[in-house]
């Protein structure tokens, strides 16, 4: 396994897998890597002739307010994990290398990036779409990977690969959870024994929506506020957001006849916590 640091020879890498006729998946990571990035590797390895991983906890998406500096990080153990999974290049350039001094150039989802969790987090999709509009530049993967768990970056992607005509594909896995049914993710770290127990009423919600969905109701008013007393069941999960909209757009749906994204936010302690259900 090839571990790379810059934008130079990370793109020679590439152009070499390419000039095999291989195939190149790209799995966009921030570290600290648990089972669900490596879901994401092996739905890459079962489509794509090669599998690179970006490790790049990118300071444009972090409020001045938020965990940038304490986010986790562990580029050695994450190879490690990586080279086991036998993924075949890592890219883990430092901020300067993806941000040359004097960086003005931003890329933006208008409308979209200021929905779900844009609408508490100022900017912070912003910084997702530059970031990863710079890995499909230096990578020029067949296809990319995301995680169903993020589906607000999800739609932001999207739309993104298709108004600046990516020629890649988008590919969305299912969200991997812990065996009580919270979504992994890489700050539920930051979680003490207590908060994690607390965090199971998001997944809770969530399940009595989709009950609710199998018992007949259509309607979003009535979904939510199952959801609501639910949520309120944990009074130490302080709730951002919890809404149903349409997967696409982000925008809020009146029933979900026709399908709808159920989403949800919530911190405990100073960790926020996001999770959603897919109708």
């Amino acid at each position: 396994m090839q571990i790379l640091k810059t934008i130079a020879e990370t793109g020679s890498g590439c152009a070499r897998i390419r000039a095999a006729g291989r195939t190149l998946g790209l799995v966009p990571t921030m570290g600290a890597l648990h089972q669900g990035h490596l879901s994401l590797v092996r739905a890459a390895q079962a489509s794509c002739d090669a599998v690179a991983v970006s490790i790049f906890v990118n300071p444009t998406q972090f409020g001045p307010d938020e965990d940038f500096a304490a986010y986790p990080r562990g580029l050695e153990e994450d190879c490690r994990v990586l080279e086991a999974a036998g993924v075949d290049l890592v890219f883990a350039p430092s901020s300067e290398e993806m941000y040359t001094e004097g960086a003005s150039t931003f890329v933006e989802v208008a409308g979209l990036s200021d929905r779900l969790d844009g609408a508490s987090r100022p900017g912070h999709f912003r910084g997702v779409a530059t970031v990863v509009a710079q890995l499909f530049h230096i990578f020029s993967p067949e296809r990319a990977f995301f995680g169903q768990k993020d589906a607000a970056q999800v739609a932001v992607l999207r739309k993104m690969v298709r108004d600046l005509h990516f020629p890649l594909e988008l590919v969305v896995c299912p969200t991997v959870r812990e065996p009580e049914g919270l979504a992994m993710s890489s700050r539920n770290r930051y979680l003490s024994g207590e908060q994690r127990r607390q965090a199971l009423v998001l997944y809770r919600a969530l399940l009595a929506v989709q009950q609710q969905i199998q018992d007949g109701e259509q309607d979003s008013a009535k979904l939510l506020a199952t959801a609501g007393q639910v949520l309120k069941e944990e009074p130490a999960a302080e709730v951002d957001y919890c809404r149903i909209v349409d997967p696409d757009t982000l925008e809020d749906v009146a029933d979900v006849s026709h399908g709808a994204l159920v989403a949800v936010a919530a911190s405990l302690g100073t960790t926020m916590l996001i999770d959603n259900l897919l109708i």
